[in-house]
């Protein structure tokens, strides 16, 4: 009987090790290597696959969207932060004011306002203090329309005064224009730069029609109303006119026609923020015609002649004002419209 025996192995294999796997004595041939693949992503094993990886184990704790558990670069936030330019801000083309007025303080805007006031007044004193010594001659331009009757002063101090109260208001008639500019200086720097195109005719304009209507209440109005009213004079009862009372109703005459003509620029500034529309000051001009009325017998005195002559530009200044609305409201439609498209 032949001796079998079998092979001895290098080592003695330990009984508590597991038997090595050998997949060619193990496994089928047609299942060689199925030991080593991974489940799927849904398979109920995939979680432990996934926590036994080593690779997974050095990346953990980093940021899952960055490949190779490196973190991205933080976006750098720009002046709009991370999600673009913000509504209304710089990023979307928003109009900035045009000066550097937002840097300035309370204190700054109290301190520019006193020296816009500080130099008004000055201008006005110093038109006042040279208009003085022009005071007689401006008192004989003044008296014109009544050099026939002349004037009279009833109290000592009446004809100082006046002359006075006189070169006052004709210096600040004359820096009218220089006071103005020193407010439109200091409220310049707020302003948009669409603004400073709109503001700047507004002065010039506002400065002419105010200095229009006093030119037509002092060459027109006031001849025709002192002829009129002294007509009612009898061989009896002749004028006796106060200087003092004279200065103050040409005054007030040329101060009431200076305001009512800037009523255009009052239509064109409440067309535009859209208060009036050319059709509705079509549609109530009769309304219109009874305010012009009332407002002319306030502003002068009490006489048909002063009442008509002031009635009758300021409806003309009203139909120019419906023309002066459709230019506003026909330009603010084709803006609108291009800020749409």
């Amino acid at each position: 009987m032949s001796d079998h025996r079998e092979p001895e192995l290098p080592f003695e294999p330990s009984p508590d090790s597991p038997p090595e796997a050998n997949p060619s004595v193990d496994q089928p041939a047609d299942q060689a290597g199925f030991a080593d693949l991974k489940p799927g992503p849904g398979h109920p094993l995939a979680a432990d696959v996934v926590a036994e990886d080593p690779a997974q184990e050095d990346t953990d704790g980093a940021d899952p969207a960055a490949p190779g558990g490196l973190d991205e670069p933080d976006e750098p936030a720009g002046p709009d932060g991370p999600d673009g330019p913000d509504d209304g801000g710089p990023g979307d083309g928003a109009e900035e004011p045009a000066g550097d007025d937002d840097r300035m303080g309370l204190l700054d805007h109290l301190g520019e306002l006193r020296s816009v006031m500080i130099h008004s007044s000055l201008a006005a004193l110093a038109a006042t203090i040279l208009c003085w010594f022009w005071s007689a001659d401006l008192l004989d331009v003044m008296i014109l329309p009544i050099r026939d009757q002349g004037v009279y002063f009833n109290a000592p101090n009446e004809a100082f005064l006046t002359r006075l109260k006189l070169s006052a208001v004709v210096g600040l008639f004359v820096v009218a224009p220089f006071i103005f500019f020193r407010i439109y200086g200091f409220i310049l720097p707020g302003l948009y730069r669409r603004e400073r195109k709109v503001v700047t005719p507004l002065l010039v304009a506002t400065t002419a029609l105010f200095y229009t209507g006093v030119a037509f209440a002092f060459l027109v109005v006031i001849p025709q109303v002192m002829t009129f009213l002294l007509s009612f004079g009898t061989e009896v009862m002749e004028p006796l006119i106060g200087v003092g009372a004279y200065f103050s109703f040409v005054t007030r005459l040329c101060l009431a026609f200076g305001l009512v003509f800037e009523l255009p620029l009052l239509v064109f500034f409440l067309s535009v923020i859209g208060v009036v529309n050319p059709r509705m000051l079509l549609r109530t001009w009769r309304f219109a015609i009874i305010i012009i009325a009332l407002v002319s017998a306030l502003l002068t005195p009490p006489d048909v002649i002063s009442q008509l002559m002031m009635a009758g530009p300021v409806i003309v200044l009203y139909i120019g004002s419906v023309l002066v609305s459709i230019l506003a409201t026909s330009r603010q439609r084709k803006r609108d419209e291009d800020d749409r498209d």
